[in-house]
């Protein structure tokens, strides 16, 4: 076994990835999460083409058992797990009289009950140890619920929740809990498709890039318990806010 772990609940082309890769740089096992497992290959061979250790796996965050098995083979078979990092955005703008139960629920498990099941786990295997990192990814919509976005915004509101609440029992145990808004574009391939012209302001700094939002993680990661955050706002220097 090494000697430290971090999973990345929602390990996808950006952000996600970006974090992985940047905790690996450190010395951490990159376990790397997402449905398909075999949509993380790319990103595993980058982690190790780079020197670090890549540990992909295939898993439903909304699924209990799926995800108690992952957080108990990792601490098993890999390494003492010192960071988690929920990071599943489920994005989706529907009219209010558009949106389903089933779209509704779907949304909340993925963005909200997801880091529930991800932050208790990582909670009952870090709480022992008496420290850790737990890192939620949250948006503009966990403050602000815009018009087409009452499913998103209603479940990244209580993701944040979660964390506030997480952070003042965990604090005392040494669990360091963060949230983060992010409050603007990231340079995805999804943006540069269908947001041309909000892509375009990439030359002027005015999406955000993914791996210096994972610095920005890395940084809560280091951070001495007499200072730490508890939620961090990052957006591009022309966002208005």
């Amino acid at each position: 076994m090494t000697t430290r772990s971090i999973i990345v609940v929602g390990a996808g082309d950006a952000l996600g990835g970006a974090v992985a890769r940047r905790f690996a740089q450190e010395g951490f096992d990159a376990v790397i999460v997402r449905r398909n497992a075999e949509q993380l290959e790319p990103l595993a061979a980058a982690i190790r083409a780079a020197g670090g250790r890549a540990h992909p796996f295939g898993v439903d965050a909304r699924k209990e058992d799926e995800m108690v098995a992952l957080f108990d083979r990792v601490e098993a078979e890999i390494a003492p797990i010192e960071a988690c990092v929920f990071n599943i955005g489920a994005n989706v703008r529907f009219p209010i009289g558009d949106t389903t139960a089933r779209v509704f629920l779907k949304v909340w498990e993925m963005a909200c009950f997801g880091g529930f099941l991800a932050g208790r786990e990582a909670a009952r295997r870090m709480t022992p140890r008496g420290r850790g990192t737990i890192i939620f990814t949250g948006a503009t919509a966990s403050v602000r619920g815009r018009e087409g976005f009452a499913a998103f915004a209603s479940a990244k509101h209580g993701l944040r929740a979660l964390a506030q609440s997480m952070a003042r029992e965990l604090g005392p145990q040494g669990i360091h809990v963060a949230h983060t808004i992010i409050d603007g574009a990231i340079d995805t391939a999804f943006i540069r498709d269908n947001f041309p012209d909000r892509y375009a302001l990439k030359d002027q700094d005015g999406i955000l890039n993914p791996e210096h939002i994972a610095d920005a993680y890395w940084g809560l990661h280091a951070q001495p318990r007499d200072a730490w955050t508890h939620e961090l706002d990052l957006r591009p220097w022309m966002e208005s806010f």
